[in-house]
């Protein structure tokens, strides 16, 4: 007894002992943080069902909302489609729906225009319309140009009206239907194209098949680990809790969230970084007349935030949730009372909108978003409201045909007679809006200089429409607009200070070249991307050395950049056009040739093909090619134009000034072809049509200095010295400082005199 109790008192002794060293360790050893543990895990998703449980009534909102709907597998619940075995045709083409062995099956044409069953894959949305997703070869999956009508509860063709032959680019197994490409990154979460460009195929993968949380806070691993943290229990705060977007986040970080896929944009990499600043992941459109009208309202599809950068809402920090639930994607209230969370209740009453109040309908006069967000109709029944919250301006679509909320409900009636009533109700004095030096400005005629430069000194307005007026200034080379681009490059904004490297392009090098070198270095992706592909056009021997490190490191980003966009057809000429730029002929032929596979249509692909054979001497080759455009689009004047560059290189004249002179009746914008045709006839003797042609190349761009110094020594040889001195006027008047300039006005303004 006595033996036992003694070995369990040294027992207890040691494990008395034991604890007591555990502790002192423990409390010796140094303290393993929270954000330490964060730090060296990857943040990884977790999917929503992770989300469920701290976040249950987020979670319900989030199961109502489109986001929940964007993609599913097809089953009873999902797929709202008739597929009974009932056929539809449009446009030529027969198609039938049917369901076999539990699948879905679609009957139409085919990619080489034949007759095909097609196994539905994914469902893909779910109103107003649904379309369906096809599984194809090298992991496609294509949406067919057939979708179902979950309004009207009908079948119908996105492309009504249009026969779209197999082949086509816009055939639903087409480049422009590829769901890989063009969708797919904004229905499903964690989306990673994974796209091979030496086979061409993709490997696409997503972690939860529609938009679920972590689409919009990112990855939750992090906050989690956090959560459940003793660093979090004993109240300390990291902001957004170790999230992308939380509470605590402001307006610009909020629009910045839902703006990659609700925006026209392209992608810089294939992965996206942590950044506040847009513009380090994407480059978004501006609203030119490429896709918006010419006062910037929305024409193409823009999916509202470039309308949203044009309005006052965003100038005064609004953001989308303030009016959109976030989570169920729903507006917080419901017809004019989401506006009235911050407009007066007068806005709200017949005084201000002038119509009757009791007929109430979706865009009624006597709704706010009938006048200041008129809606247009994509895809064939999708209608959407523009974004940028414009007072209706009759008066300008009587003065520029540009489109107003009147007429869009009155559509039987003038935009002089809806402006007689703005007039009659609220006075003949308009707010002056930006619109009226945009609208002058896009024109890019010989006043167009001035509305540009005036909107650019503007700080009222907003920072997408100077982005816009420096993207136009690419058109009009003068001294002043050269000067007033090399400013953009100092604004705060980045969209500024790439649209304006972009558009320096046209200037003269030695006129931009030691601004645009400190661009390398700027704290934005996007610009220091523009300002490489703007340096890599000239000797890189001219690169100083302190820069050449900035330009090694920023044409890799270019390199990424255009190389993430090999599976666009698109995209595959711009790869062209930089090996082209870079005197790889080979690799820009073979992307060239990459993109006519994507699009057999793309002209543009066409004419720099030609480029490239006609700069490794294979005349005939380019000559084909260039016929073939012409063939296929015979008022495509810069095809006529490089026709008529080869044609001299081949040394056929007669051939050269029949394509030169095809592509002047077409009223080409491009001065190069009034200068070529214009040397051209001159050579051969004909100076009064050379001197002709000359002066149509100025009515399209009255201060090419080109085109100046060619009439004016065009008149000098053939002794018509008196002819020239305006020209020379002008010309010195571009740039004063130019020795020469000064020289030659001196000389005419003698003879003159």
């Amino acid at each position: 007894m006595h033996r036992i109790t003694k070995q369990f008192t040294t027992v207890f002794i040691l494990i008395i002992l034991g604890i007591a060293t555990i502790t002192l360790f423990n409390y010796c050893s140094p303290k393993t943080s929270t954000q330490d543990v964060i730090s060296k895990e990857p943040n990884e998703y977790v999917g929503n069902d992770a989300c469920k449980s701290c976040h249950q009534s987020e979670y319900n909102l989030w199961k109502q909302s489109d986001h929940f709907k964007a993609m599913s597998l097809p089953n009873d619940s999902t797929v709202k489609g008739n597929f009974s075995n009932i056929s539809f045709k449009s446009d030529g083409v027969s198609s039938s729906f049917s369901t076999k062995n539990g699948k879905y099956i679609i009957n139409t044409e085919g990619e080489d225009g034949k007759q095909h069953d097609y196994e539905v894959k994914y469902t893909f949305g779910y109103f107003p319309l649904q379309q369906y997703l096809i599984e194809t070869d090298s992991g496609k999956l294509q949406a067919t140009r057939l979708s179902w009508d979950s309004r009207d509860k009908k079948w119908f063709n996105q492309y009504s009206g249009q026969k779209i032959p197999a082949g086509d680019w816009l055939h639903w197994t087409g480049n422009a239907q590829n769901w890989n490409t063009m969708c797919a990154e904004c229905h499903s979460t964690n989306l990673q194209k994974k796209y091979d460009i030496n086979t061409d195929t993709y490997h696409t993968t997503f972690n939860e098949i529609n938009v679920s949380c972590e689409s919009c806070h990112g990855a939750g691993k992090h906050h989690i680990t956090y959560i459940n943290s003793e660093n979090y229990k004993q109240g300390n705060k990291v902001t957004h809790a170790y999230l992308e977007i939380g509470p605590s986040s402001n307006a610009l970080q909020h629009i910045n969230n839902c703006a990659p896929c609700h925006s026209v944009r392209t992608n810089l990499a294939p992965n996206k970084v942590s950044s506040n600043e847009y513009l380090d992941n994407y480059i978004p459109a501006i609203p030119t007349t490429e896709r918006f009208y010419s006062d910037g309202q929305m024409r193409d599809e823009d999916y509202n935030y470039t309308n949203f950068l044009e309005s006052k809402m965003f100038r005064h920090n609004v953001s989308c949730n303030n009016c959109h639930n976030p989570h169920s994607g729903k507006l917080h209230l419901t017809g004019n009372m989401a506006c009235m969370q911050c407009h007066a209740p007068k806005y709200n009453s017949p005084s201000h909108y002038f119509h009757d109040s009791t007929k109430v309908t979706t865009n009624a006069g006597n709704t706010c978003v009938g006048c200041h967000m008129p809606a247009l109709t994509y895809m064939g029944n999708d209608v959407r409201h523009d974004h940028s919250f414009r007072v209706p301006r009759p008066d300008l679509s009587v003065k520029y045909g540009t489109p107003n909320a009147c007429n869009n409900c009155h559509k039987d009636k003038t935009a002089s007679w809806a402006a007689g009533f703005v007039n009659k109700w609220y006075g003949n004095k308009r707010k002056y809006h930006f619109s009226e030096d945009l609208i002058e400005g896009s024109k890019l005629h010989e006043g167009s200089e001035g509305h540009l430069l005036k909107l650019l000194s503007d700080t009222s307005v907003p920072d997408i429409i100077h982005a816009t007026a420096a993207n136009y200034l690419g058109n009009i080379v003068t001294d002043k607009s050269t000067t007033s681009l090399l400013n953009c490059l100092k604004d705060k904004d980045a969209q500024v200070r790439y649209e304006a490297l972009k558009s320096l392009l046209n200037h003269p090098v030695d006129h931009w070249l030691q601004g645009v070198l400190p661009m390398l270095s700027d704290k934005v992706k996007a610009v220091r991307i523009a300002a490489a592909s703007l340096i890599q056009r000239i000797p890189e021997t001219d690169v100083s050395q302190e820069f050449k490190s900035a330009y090694a490191q920023a044409k890799g980003e270019l390199e990424v950049y255009l190389l993430n966009q090999a599976d666009f057809a698109h995209g595959n000429i711009l790869i062209g056009d930089y090996y082209h730029t870079n005197n790889n002929l080979l690799e820009a032929e073979r992307f060239y040739k990459r993109a006519l596979k994507k699009d057999s249509l793309a002209s543009l692909a066409r004419l720099s093909l030609a480029t490239v054979y006609s700069a490794q001497h294979k005349n005939n080759e380019a000559l084909s090619v260039l016929q073939l455009v012409v063939k296929m689009d015979d008022k495509n004047d810069d095809a006529w134009h490089s026709m008529g560059l080869l044609y001299v290189e081949m040394k056929q004249e007669t051939q050269a000034k029949t394509a030169f002179e095809k592509a002047v009746s077409l009223h080409s914008h491009n001065t190069r072809l009034y200068y070529n045709y214009g040397l051209l006839l001159q050579q051969g003797g004909d100076i009064a049509k050379a001197i002709t042609v000359f002066q149509k190349g100025l009515t399209v761009q009255p201060n090419d200095e080109s085109l100046l110094y060619a009439i004016i020594f065009t008149y000098a040889n053939s002794k018509q010295a008196n002819a020239a001195e305006g020209y020379a006027k002008r010309l010195f008047a571009l740039d004063p400082n130019n020795q020469q300039y000064q020289s030659i006005y001196q000389m005419f303004h003698l003879v003159g005199n």
